[in-house]
């Protein structure tokens, strides 16, 4: 089971969305607030990443190679200088093309004839109400440099990505979108790799033999009758022993996050398919409709059946 593809897919709402961006310097672009998370890949060039509504970070400078993650899709601009003013493109600005559209900046002004940056600018949906506790572990914005070496993976698909762009061919519509849909399991294991021993957190638990073995066994068979003795057998620990280091590591008690991974896989059933609600409870380990039912009404404020209404409708 890889647990990093399965959690991430559990949030999945939709395709990710994109569009290259070449600024000609000065330049700026506002990032409006968005339901997921935004990621950004510097193709060629360099600018800056400046934050608007966190006053806590400081703007970043991204050079060729970087690509950045930013977890909750928050209010950032893109420009060549911190202090150059941004702007938020109209729709009649975008241009489509395949095999994703694009948008030009600053070359329309007298003096947008300075250094040229190309971006791959996007969003992935994600289910950010719940979102996975892997997700909620992770910076505000992760920054990765695949310069000098580093993370071959992830080199490997900004230099696909790159060439595809720079010069579509047949398959282009086709070969884009996938290595962006892959690209955020890239960045995440890059950062995964990037952490310390000493780290805590989803970068520890990934690193832990016992509770990767219980976090396997639970999102291999999220329908069987897991208790914490059952599970610390999996891991090879004693009761006590498993319970401490599972909670310490995943940042919650191994039965909420049984009962948590069990609602996201409810939800995504209710979401994405039209299978009947007794199926549902019983595929997540509840006996009847009525248990399953108030559990996750417990857990999502709504019933299952007015759940998917509600994702339905939206």
């Amino acid at each position: 089971m890889d647990l990093l593809a399965e959690a991430l897919e559990s949030m999945r709402t939709g395709r990710p969305t994109s569009i290259r961006t070449d600024g000609h310097a000065p330049w700026g672009l506002e990032l409006p607030p968005t339901a997921g998370a935004g990621f950004h890949v510097v193709l060629r060039g360099s600018c800056w990443l400046v934050p608007v509504d966190a006053p806590h970070l400081s703007p970043s400078l991204l050079e060729s190679g970087d690509v950045v993650f930013l977890r909750s899709g928050s209010r950032f601009v893109l420009a060549d200088h911190p202090a150059t003013p941004a702007q938020v493109p109209g729709p009649e600005r975008y241009t489509k093309a395949p095999p994703i559209g694009s948008v030009v900046l600053g070359a329309e002004s007298p003096d947008g004839s300075g250094p040229r940056t190309s971006l791959l600018c996007g969003n992935y949906h994600l289910d950010m109400a719940r979102p996975h506790p892997l997700l909620r572990h992770l910076p505000e914005v992760v920054h990765l440099s695949t310069r000098q070496g580093r993370h071959s993976g992830l080199t490997a698909a900004v230099q696909l990505l790159s060439a595809e762009l720079d010069h579509p061919r047949i398959g282009s519509q086709g070969i884009v979108p996938a290595l962006i849909d892959s690209l955020l399991l890239y960045i995440l294991r890059a950062w995964l790799e990037e952490q310390p021993a000493s780290a805590r957190g989803w970068s520890a638990a990934l690193r832990d033999s016992a509770v990767v073995a219980a976090l396997t066994a639970i999102h291999d068979a999220p329908s069987a009758a897991w208790t914490v003795e059952s599970l610390a057998v999996r891991s090879g620990l004693s009761r006590a022993a498993f319970a401490k280091r599972f909670a310490v590591l995943v940042g919650e008690p191994p039965m909420a996050y049984l009962t948590r991974w069990r609602m996201t896989l409810a939800a995504r059933l209710l979401r994405d398919s039209d299978i009947p609600l007794a199926t549902v409870a019983a595929q997540t380990g509840y006996s009847t409709e009525f248990a399953f039912a108030k559990a996750f009404k417990r857990e999502y404020g709504i019933a299952p059946g007015g759940y998917r209404r509600q994702v339905r409708a939206a």
